[in-house]
């Protein structure tokens, strides 16, 4: 073993057994030689002895890389020694057939490495320099099946590498290609053919293995080889046979089917492959594909199935004649019902799409009416492959109703599986509405007969069938129960399914209601199936916690919606959310009941709207309010009282309590309208300013507790909607204690708030305004740099974004104090001394900030309107003004000067704009002019 060879076989290894200071000598040694010139003979002559095969896989890769790499400054003699080297190597050649068989008996990479080699040569010479390489091996296949092998593993390679459209291809290559392709056309891939057919007669019976090979090989050229040469009288019986022979391996009927799939997706005009189409007699192979699902022949034959269905549809939509139409359609209708069966049995081809193929069928009969009975049984086998395709996998049950990681990620991945699904089921109920509707009746059906928890996902999957089509029903269909809906959402609300346990089905459940409450609407004596669906144990009572919680929200949106019609049923809503409500009233502190806080808001709006309206008597809408906030204003009392002794341990509990009461509270409001609580009925909204009076001492008890303090500042801006100018007297209080303690991200929410105000009651808020603006603008100028914030590394900290969001919050502040009249609280006694920073702050912002919004970019709009009105005015003496005067204060260059008038006489606004602003934009970057071009 020579140095060369130690350095290959130590540089191959990937045990870790070698020394990485030896292992990197190694390699820079290996590199080393393969600079040399004479690396190509050496490699060579290493070939021919050597039997490691790491040295031999090193050797053809270096001779590869030689020839891409070198093939130009390569000497004839030189070329013609790789030639025929590589040639002998592969068993071409009877020169050295020692040697040739050494490395056909050889692993497959050594093999697959060599044909490369070949085919690199064959990409620099074919056909100008080496003519006959094809011709010249052809004759060599009479040596047997190690030849026939190797001559496979060149075609291969030559696909691999240069013919594919599989892979990227650079413009070059695509050249060498076609130069490649249209020389083997014309000179002997007819014989290469002829020799495949050949082959496989020969070896059917005796290796079967070499013929599924050459038929590998043989379907990666079918695509642009002449059609005629495979799609005749000669071999396409012989792959038929190949195919329906009983017996024979899977492996080779499989590869048959492969090939006779490349002949049907060959690319070419609609009526010569329609005719190629007739002439395949798919019928033969449907029969294949009903044996194992697993085999590979079942999955070969139901890739040719689906890949036949996708061309005849494809040439239904391009040819233009009728008698075409018609062949193309009987087609279609003798394929359909065993692609129907594979899309529901069998695993799929990866290039199939289910959805894309159905949806174009679906697209062909959108244009007939009214459909024949083959197509309407067609639609309901697409309906059924739905079906079957939305259902969950039973192995997820368990995860899907605890919703762990597992089954979250399940959820996550079939709601957007199931998207384009749902988008054809809505297709196929505009084409055929009736057969859909009484499909998911029928699937109702089987569901409501299910008589065991085994059928959740057929449950689930029925509902979500009839939660989907709603997409393609008129509001005006639903209400008027159109079709089968008259009978389908009757059936729906008044079902107790068997599985309703399931989270998955109930939340289906409940979601679907909620999508045909117009119907519920229009025909009110379902109101109390719904609110018994909604009441009881498949909705709000849910065993499952995600079902309660959801049940809460869809409920408020069912309320919302039926209001008035639900005034009769408000004494017994109560009473069955009573337990509900009584988790939020009489809660015990001492044990940690605190999870999912957010959610019990939404019980407390519903029922904020049913007691809010007016059609309640006042009477009871006192009782019904009083019997809500009296015992959550109680329950904050108590927690106030007990504020100061608090131990570690109950304060988390109890914050999280305060905060609970708070939302309910605030969510119940929400149901009163301004006009009820202070023109018609002033008792309840005394009511609720009592209760506002009760949670301000909340920002007392617990001054620093950010969470509280934004929950009561979120009360306020309720109040400010419900109460309306009434709400004045608690204000000074209550933005007292706000701006108190607050901290940057609460100063936010102050000014928010204050906003609020000052759009809604304008001047009416003058003195209060007045008041406090002097403290607000004496903390935020503290806070906010004068001249900027500082950038580059560590300056993107939570603290400085909370700073950026606050002066962006201020200018808003201060600009809708200026547009509402409120201008002269600057001017106050009190808020003089800030008049100069504020505008010094503006100034520098409008000039110098990074956010083109913030600088407010969008006057360039009225700027460059009022540039255009003047120059309509004034012409050319405007010109020469502004020009003169602005563009020589702002050193403007002469070329620009120049180009603006230019652009504005050319009386194209939209390009005078645009040019303007990167005028504008120039200007800055030099730091030149003044006010007028910042």
């Amino acid at each position: 073993m020579d140095d060369l060879e130690k350095a290959v076989l130590i540089s191959f290894d990937e045990m870790g057994t070698v020394d990485s200071a030896l292992k990197s000598q190694a390699v820079a040694f290996c590199q080393q030689m393969k600079e040399s010139p004479t690396v190509g003979r050496v490699c060579i002559e290493k070939l021919v002895f050597c039997k490691l095969v790491q040295v031999q896989f090193w050797c053809l890769q270096t001779v590869q890389e030689v020839i891409s790499g070198r093939y130009s400054l390569l000497s004839l003699e030189e070329k013609d020694f790789f030639r025929k080297s590589v040639f002998s190597l592969c068993g071409f050649d009877g020169v050295d057939d020692e040697n040739a068989a050494r490395f056909l008996d050889g692993p497959a990479f050594i093999k697959n490495k060599l044909a490369q080699v070949l085919v690199t040569l064959i990409y620099f010479e074919y056909p100008l320099v080496w003519s006959s390489v094809f011709v010249d091996l052809l004759p060599q296949l009479s040596k047997g099946a190690r030849v026939i092998d190797m001559f496979c593993r060149v075609l291969n390679a030559l696909d691999d590498e240069l013919i594919s459209l599989d892979y990227t291809r650079t413009a070059d290559e695509m050249v060498v290609a076609t130069r490649v392709k249209d020389a083997m056309r014309q000179q002997c891939i007819g014989q290469i053919v002829r020799v495949w057919y050949d082959i496989v007669c020969m070896y059917r019976n005796t290796d079967q293995e070499l013929c599924s090979g050459v038929l590998d090989t043989m379907r990666r050229y079918i695509s642009w080889i002449d059609i005629g040469l495979v799609m005749n009288d000669i071999f396409m019986p012989l792959l038929f046979e190949l195919i329906l022979v009983d017996g024979g391996s899977e492996q080779l009927r499989g590869a048959a089917c492969s090939c006779v799939l490349a002949v049907v997706s060959k690319r070419m005009e609609p009526q010569p492959k329609l005719n190629i189409l007739q002439g395949i007699q798919i019928e033969r192979v449907f029969g294949l594909v009903t044996g194992d699902s697993d085999s590979e022949l079942v999955s070969k034959a139901a890739a040719l199935i689906t890949g036949f269905a996708v061309e005849v549809l494809d040439c239904n939509r391009r040819v233009s004649t009728e008698d075409a139409k018609r062949v193309s359609t009987d087609l279609l209708n003798e394929v359909l019902p065993s692609v129907f069966y594979v899309m529901q049995n069998c695993e799929v081809d990866a290039t199939f799409s289910i959805v894309q193929f159905l949806s174009g069928y679906v697209t062909t009969m959108k244009s007939l009416s009214p459909l024949t009975e083959k197509q309407l049984l067609h639609v309901r086998q697409i309906l059924e492959v739905i079906r079957s395709q939305i259902r969950y996998d039973p192995a997820y049950r368990g995860n899907l109703d605890t919703l762990d990681k597992i089954g979250r990620e399940e959820e996550d991945r079939m709601v957007e599986f199931r998207k384009d699904l749902f988008v054809l089921l809505c297709n196929v109920g505009r084409v055929a509405p009736e057969v859909t509707q009484v499909f998911i009746r029928n699937a109702l059906n089987s569901a409501v007969a299910s008589s065991s928890d085994v059928n959740v996902e057929e449950v689930e999957a029925a509902l979500s069938l009839l939660h989907a089509i709603r997409e393609s029903l008129s509001d005006e269909s639903i209400r008027n129960g159109s079709g089968l809906l008259s009978e389908l959402v009757p059936m729906l609300i008044s079902t107790r399914f068997p599985c309703h346990s399931s989270r998955l089905v109930a939340l289906m459940y409940l979601e679907t209601i909620t999508r045909y409450m117009k119907f519920v609407m229009e025909n009110t004596q379902y109101i109390p199936m719904v609110l018994t669906a909604f009441l009881d144990d498949r909705g709000i009572h849910h065993q499952n916690l995600h079902v309660s919680r959801r049940a809460s929200y869809l409920f408020m949106r069912v309320v919302k919606l039926l209001k008035a019609k639900l005034v009769p049923f408000i004494e017994k809503i109560l009473q069955s959310l009573q337990d509900t409500v009584s988790h939020f009233t009489s809660m015990d502190f001492t044990s940690n009941q605190c999870s999912g806080a957010e959610d019990g808001s939404h019980i407390f709006e519903a029922i904020g709207i049913l007691i809010g309206m007016e059609d309640v008597p006042l009477e009871k809408q006192s009782e019904y309010l009083a019997s809500l906030l009296t015992p959550l204003c109680r329950q904050i009392e108590v927690l106030l009282m007990n504020a100061k002794i608090l131990n570690p341990e109950e304060s988390p509990a109890k914050v999280a309590n305060i905060q609970q009461i708070i939302m309910a509270i605030n969510a119940l409001s929400k149901g009163f309208s301004e006009r009820l609580v202070n023109a018609s009925r002033p008792s309840i909204g005394l009511m609720f300013k009592q209760t506002l009076d009760a949670l301000l001492q909340i920002l007392i008890a617990f001054p620093k507790i950010e969470p509280l303090r934004s929950k009561v500042t979120s009360f306020i801006h309720r109040m400010i909607d419900t109460l309306g100018a009434s709400v004045f007297p608690y204000l000074p209080k209550a933005l007292e204690q706000l701006l108190a303690e607050s901290e940057t991200k609460e100063m936010v929410g102050l000014l928010v708030l204050l906003n609020q105000l000052i759009c809604k009651f304008n001047t009416s808020v003058h003195g209060i305004l007045e008041e406090i603006f002097p403290a607000i603008a004496g903390r935020i100028f503290t806070v906010i740099p004068r001249n900027g914030f500082p950038s580059g590394p560590g300056t993107n900290t939570e603290e400085m974004r909370e700073l950026q969001e606050l002066q962006k919050t201020l200018y808003t502040f201060l600009h809708v104090i200026a547009t509402h009249g409120l201008s002269s609280i600057f001017l106050s006694t009190k808020s003089r001394a800030y008049l100069e920073p504020m505008m010094q702050l503006l100034l520098y912002t409008a000039c110098h900030h990074k956010d083109t919004v913030v600088r407010k970019l969008v006057l360039f709009g009225e700027i460059v309107m009022a540039q255009t009105i003047m120059y309509e005015k004034f012409g050319n003496e405007f010109l020469f003004h502004f020009v003169s005067k602005s563009f020589q204060s702002a050193h403007c260059p002469q070329d620009l000067a120049e180009q603006y008038c230019q652009k504005l006489q050319a009386a194209d606004i939209k390009a005078f704009r645009s040019f303007y602003q990167s005028l504008i934009e120039n200007l800055r970057g030099q730091q030149n002019g003044n006010l007028v071009f910042r």
